[in-house]
């Protein structure tokens, strides 16, 4: 007689659609470090059952993104200046490498990311912008034709993710982030792998320092506030 298994609901879409729905909200800083957040809550807001909301939240948990509020529910994490130069650091490395293996290539990117990107820039949307540089980013490191380093790079993007929309409030730093860009992918075309791997590098430097003021700032800021 044929083993009888439990037929399984088809919920991970709607999970993952969750996790990513709250985990744009903490990049924007509509859900901003601090502010608590319950799974009735957060299901009320989107309309949909508890239990994705909990395996949702489970996951940003363990990703880092929220943890234990003190008494119930759980409260957007902090951010860490000192940590995420770190992240940054290894992203350099990571986008560095690319670059110089995409510019051995002669990889000519789509023009139309530069295009967007700049439109994104031009914007209020925080998230459009950072999904414009974020694909910039991966069309980077599929074209330096080494599917290692874009699983290696994936696991700090989300982090990165977060900061970047502190970084891209800036409206010269917007502007100033695809003049780098537009450099680096004439690099990369033109082979100068040399060129792209100093570019890039010190585009994700910029970024770090630019993060690491702001964070200060706001930090400062509400330290005095206490």
């Amino acid at each position: 007689m044929p083993a009888q298994l439990v037929q399984l609901e088809a919920a991970p879409d709607l999970v993952e659609r969750v996790y990513r729905s709250l985990l744009d909200a903490i990049c924007e800083g509509s859900l901003a470090p601090g502010q608590r957040i319950t799974q009735e809550d957060i299901a009320q807001q989107l309309a949909v059952s508890r239990q994705p909301v909990l395996q949702a939240l489970r996951l940003l948990k363990k990703d880092g993104f929220v943890h234990d509020a003190p008494g119930r529910g759980l409260q957007v994490a902090a951010l860490d200046s000192a940590w995420m130069q770190k992240v940054y650091e290894v992203r350099g490395a990571l986008d560095a490498l690319a670059a110089r293996l995409a510019a051995a290539r002669k990889v000519k990117l789509d023009p139309h990311l530069i295009e967007q990107g700049r439109k994104a820039a031009r914007g209020r949307n925080v998230m459009a912008m950072i999904d414009a540089d974020t694909a910039f980013h991966q069309a980077i490191y599929e074209a330096a034709g080494n599917p290692l380093i874009e699983q290696s790079a994936q696991l700090h993007w989300r982090h990165l993710r977060r900061v970047m929309g502190a970084v891209l409030q800036q409206a010269r730093q917007r502007e100033a982030v695809w003049d780098e860009h537009e450099a680096i992918a004439r690099a990369i075309a033109s082979g100068d792998g040399g060129r792209a791997a100093k570019l890039i590098e010190e585009h994700s430097r910029r970024a770090s320092d630019n993060l690491g003021a702001r964070l200060d700032v706001v930090l400062k800021t509400q330290g005095d506030k206490s």
